[in-house]
């Protein structure tokens, strides 16, 4: 069964950082791209990052170029998403999500994603 737990969210201050990992079960992370998209209130969901299967090339959206950095961990079949120099439209619901081939998930599409974790709350705020 494949699943997808978030953790790490919280309230920071703006220009501070926040790690958010993505815990998968039930496949591996050479199988599946595995990327970040968020929600901010009233907003639709938004590609953050992707890191692909395989080889574990990496895209940002030009919003979080610079700032965020999205890894993984085979050993602990963990995905990270640091996040530095956070601002106050940061602030939304994020999730990690996984797909098989990977192509919406490289271009950051949400609609084309597999599975879906239940989210991680981030607020920037002072």
């Amino acid at each position: 069964q494949v699943q997808l737990v978030e953790s790490g969210g919280g309230l920071v201050q703006p220009g501070g950082s926040l790690r958010l990992s993505c815990a998968a079960s039930g496949f591996s992370l050479d199988d599946y791209a595995i990327g970040w998209f968020r929600q901010a209130p009233g907003r639709e969901r938004d590609g953050v990052s992707c890191i692909s299967r395989g080889d574990g090339s990496t895209f940002y959206a030009d919003s979080v170029k610079g700032r965020f950095t999205i890894t993984r961990d085979k050993s602990k079949n963990t995905v990270y998403l640091q996040m530095n120099t956070l601002k106050p439209e940061d602030t939304a619901v994020y999730y990690c999500a996984a797909e098989v081939y990977g192509s919406s998930c490289l271009r950051l599409i949400s609609s084309g994603m597999d599975y879906w974790g239940k989210g991680a709350l981030v607020t920037v705020s002072s």
